[in-house]
């Protein structure tokens, strides 16, 4: 098979603790060196946490694995400093298409408005993306990178956790205030708490082919129900960068793995697709089942589980590295409060809270996605073929098309670190929903409303000045941008998407998320949402 990437392989190194066979105690260890583990790295550095990441091997994933990455995982890459260079190696996307045999029945436009920093999605191959991850924490000074160790065994005291690692060297032991368990959908960490982790299994297999060619398909999601090139069956199609298209086949339950990833059996299939006279040449082949599964806390003491560790969903809505991003982002700014002793730990109790509820969202999502994709019975078949062949001229059918629904952010409507609102808003910037994006100007040069929020609580003040430059409640501090001083709403849709009339004021969180919105600047209304948020006594 052709290989267009070539995978590098980090220097495992002693640490000086084992060096020395001395027992030390670090404020967070993150378990698994994917993408969420990572990026978990990344944000506690960001935050000023030291964090140790191991792993047990010493290279990126094998693969292009993951590859699409939704608009919110980029702006949480962007904050990290990393965002901007995965766009420009990815390729953009927002535009697709579902076809019903040969016709074109529904195509839909993931960001049909203008006005936003990141794009839709990207497609990039994982590998690439772990590697702008792993050069950011080397770059960090705050990210102690371990390659070749591996969790053996973890136990639990009330204050903190004791990990046991295998090395080249042998085996040795640390000790960590918090664990995050970022470790996949196999976790090893996940085992040793004793963790339930329950759902659905899927009765089907998809074959992934990675094809390097020149082809002149746009740069759209393309999916098939039923192509005459692989009949009774679904096919998916998208463009990565240097000329390598996933195309992801659907093989049926009764398929033999091993024998579907010969190339004997590979290559039929895509010339079937694509014609005999089209060159390609294979570069990754892989057969997967997958599930829908979820563990039952995302806190065990003081071990937190994130990504696939924590929830499994099946790929059709690119919904497993953007949701894992979401939970470190999530996360991250709640473990600092409680390393800093600004809050209690009972404040990790609401990423169960509120990552469990997007969790569930997501599973829904996804298996609803599957059920359509592979129906379990002949009526469901049935119709399901009913509603494609009426997309193509009835627009309510189109509604129920569903060939995976694409990544979105779950808000948390329902969190208890929302303060609920006192007037009435237009829009949907609720408590709980992320942060929009909007172009404004600063200095003359136009900028990124989220590129000016400060790393901590924020206030965002509709007007050109502000009763205060802050808001404090004890050590914890809301730090008030004005807009019209700080930087201008030159084209208005910062106003729009927040419904910012003058004086206007929004508590935002550090994962830029709202959590309170008033009319007017009220100090004590704001320190008791502040409060709210952090899950601290509210005073009213």
């Amino acid at each position: 098979m052709l290989k267009t990437y070539s995978y590098p392989e980090f220097a495992y190194r002693q640490s000086e603790e084992q060096r020395l066979g001395r027992v030390r105690r670090h404020p967070v260890v993150i378990v698994g060196a994917g993408p969420i583990g990572l990026t978990a790295a990344l944000e506690c550095a960001s935050r000023g946490i030291p964090a140790v990441l191991l792993d047990d091997n010493n290279t990126v994933s094998i693969g292009s694995r993951a590859v699409c990455y939704a608009k919110r995982a980029l702006e949480v890459w962007d904050r990290l400093g990393v965002g901007e260079a995965m766009v420009r190696k990815g390729v953009s996307w927002q535009v697709g298409k579902v076809f019903f045999h040969d016709d074109l029945v529904y195509q839909f436009d993931l960001l049909p408005e203008q006005g936003h920093k990141m794009p839709a999605m990207i497609n990039l191959q994982q590998y690439y993306l772990e590697e702008f991850l792993v050069e950011a924490c080397e770059k960090s000074g705050l990210v102690d990178l371990r390659w070749k160790h591996k969790l053996i065994s973890l136990s639990q005291e009330a204050d903190h956790a004791k990990l046991t690692l295998e090395t080249p060297d042998g085996i040795f032991q640390l000790e960590a205030d918090w664990v995050i368990a970022c470790d996949g959908a196999n976790s090893d960490t996940r085992k040793m708490v004793g963790a339930g982790f329950t759902g659905q299994f899927f009765q089907d297999r998809f074959l992934i082919a990675d094809v390097v060619m020149k082809a002149d398909f746009p740069t759209e999601r393309w999916f098939w129900f039923d192509p005459p090139f692989h009949r009774g069956q679904s096919v998916l199609l998208h463009r990565q960068c240097d000329n390598v298209w996933r195309i992801d086949f659907q093989l049926g339950w009764e398929a033999d793995p091993a024998e579907e990833k010969k190339p004997e059996k590979v290559i039929p299939r895509i010339q079937a697709m694509l014609g005999k006279d089209v060159e390609f040449e294979l570069e990754w082949v892989s057969v997967y089942q997958f599930a829908c599964r979820r563990i039952d806390r995302f806190r065990y003491n003081r071990v937190l589980f994130a990504g696939d560790a924590a929830h499994q969903v099946s790929p059709f809505g690119a919904r497993g590295a953007n949701t894992g991003v979401q939970d470190v982002d999530n996360l991250v700014w709640k473990l600092k409060l409680v390393l800093d002793g600004q809050a209690s730990a009972a404040l990790l109790d609401s990423y169960h809270e509120e990552r469990a509820f997007a969790a569930d969202d997501n599973l829904l999502n996804s298996t609803r996605s599957t059920d359509f994709i592979t129906p379990k019975s002949r009526g469901s078949r049935v119709l399901r073929d009913a509603v494609l062949q009426l997309a193509g001229q009835e627009a309510f059918a189109r509604k129920l098309v569903n060939s995976g629904r694409l990544s979105t952010p779950t808000p948390y409507v329902h969190s208890s670190l929302n303060t609920p609102d006192q007037s009435a808003f237009a829009g949907t910037m609720l408590p709980g929903t992320n942060c929009a994006d909007a172009p404004v100007k600063r200095r003359g040069e136009r900028e990124w409303f989220l590129n000016q929020l400060p790393a901590g609580f924020s206030l965002l003040v509709f007007a050109p000045e502000a009763p205060a430059d802050e808001v404090r409640l004890g050590d914890l501090r809301a730090q008030v941008v004005c807009v019209g001083r700080d930087f201008s709403d030159a084209e208005g849709l910062l106003a729009q998407r927040y419904d910012g009339q003058p004086g206007t004021v929004y508590l935002l969180r550090p994962d830029r998320h709202v959590a309170a919105r008033w009319r007017s600047f009220d100090p004590e209304r704001i320190r008791a949402a502040l409060a709210r948020a952090c899950n601290l006594e509210v005073s009213e």
